[in-house]
């Protein structure tokens, strides 16, 4: 049984009296444990793919299966499903400037509660916080707001955040497009530790080709449809 299904998913949009189609029924799995990257050339279509997985999104068409059950589209419903089956992690970061590492990573559950149980729990919470930011090598920039920390900081603090709900999916647009070949190779390092420590499941979009030959399975978006697939040796 796959962890998730994405079926027959058409994305469009309305440009000027247009319609682009972006996304033409793709469909592919993931299996629990596995790191699938999705590679293609700027506007294939990678990232609209990504938040039509991850329920940021509407798609025309399609529908998302988590554990065989069908995910909700729209609505409270979505929301909730969201912030419990994926952890986000996007290319530039979408930090809160204003807010500390520690203060950004506690966000998802703030948000995954209503502010009384949020209340009732902040202790645990941000002692989980804390703990993550450890585990992503950031135990000593838990005050540290956003510009006081390298590029390769933030993205680390980007993940613990996705991290804060123990999402059984992290969805990563990008994570080492903005940095530099040497901060890149660590937080791809950083993400292949997660998979096999924890047995991560992840799905990745990326340019990089260091992270998609790396992947346990690639495939390739062309036009806005799924160009059959490899396996790492």
């Amino acid at each position: 049984m796959a962890l998730l299904e994405v079926k027959d998913i058409w994305k469009s949009f309305r440009i000027g009296g247009e319609t682009l189609q972006v996304l033409q029924g793709v469909s592919f799995d993931l299996e629990e444990g596995e790191i699938l990257a999705i590679v293609g050339q700027s506007g294939s279509g990678k990232s609209t793919l990504l938040h039509q997985v991850g329920l940021l999104d509407k798609p025309d068409r399609g529908v998302v299966v988590y554990r065989e059950d069908e995910m909700p589209l729209v609505g409270a419903s979505a929301a909730y499903a969201r912030n419990r089956t994926f952890g986000f992690v996007f290319q530039f970061y979408h930090l809160l400037p204003e807010f500390t590492a520690l203060e950004n990573v506690l966000m998802p559950a703030l948000i995954l509660r209503s502010w009384v149980s949020y209340r009732r729990s902040r202790k645990e919470l941000r002692e989980a916080a804390r703990s993550i930011l450890e585990r992503v090598g950031l135990g000593g920039r838990t005050t540290h707001k956003p510009p006081q920390l390298s590029g390769g900081e933030r993205q680390r603090v980007a993940i613990a955040r996705a991290l804060m709900n123990r999402p059984p999916i992290l969805l990563c647009d990008e994570p080492t497009g903005n940095l530099d070949r040497r901060t890149a190779e660590g937080v791809r390092d950083l993400l292949w530790d997660l998979n096999r420590t924890e047995r991560q499941s992840m799905i990745l979009v990326t340019h990089d080709a260091g992270i998609a030959g790396q992947a346990h399975r690639t495939l390739t978006l062309v036009d806005g449809k799924l160009d059959g697939g490899t396996e790492a040796a």
